[in-house]
């Protein structure tokens, strides 16, 4: 089974705003978001820090629970990430 395929949320320092993304490589992922490149939602608002993620065997199941989670509120999408991640840790280094 292949597991790099993954949804993710980042926020910022502050954990206000938050960014639900699909990847196949969330290493290569993350750091282009770091990149910070202008005019992106991720760079505007400083979304570096990575709170909580899930691995699929398949692209379509993460597009598909991405698409999911994005329909949710925001505080059943705080409740997901308190749940895994109750102190909002960035868990970037812990993946890698």
């Amino acid at each position: 089974m292949d597991k790099n395929s993954c949804v993710y949320i980042l926020t910022n320092s502050t954990n206000t705003v938050f960014y639900i993304g699909v990847t196949n490589n969330l290493s290569r992922r993350l750091a282009e978001h770091k990149e910070d490149r202008p005019g992106t939602f991720t760079a505007k608002y400083h979304l570096h820090k990575l709170v909580y993620f899930e691995q699929f065997s398949s692209i379509e199941n993460a597009i598909e629970r991405e698409t999911r989670l994005k329909g949710w509120s925001r505080q059943k999408k705080i409740d997901l990430i308190r749940f895994a991640n109750p102190d909002f840790n960035d868990l970037q280094e812990s993946y890698l």
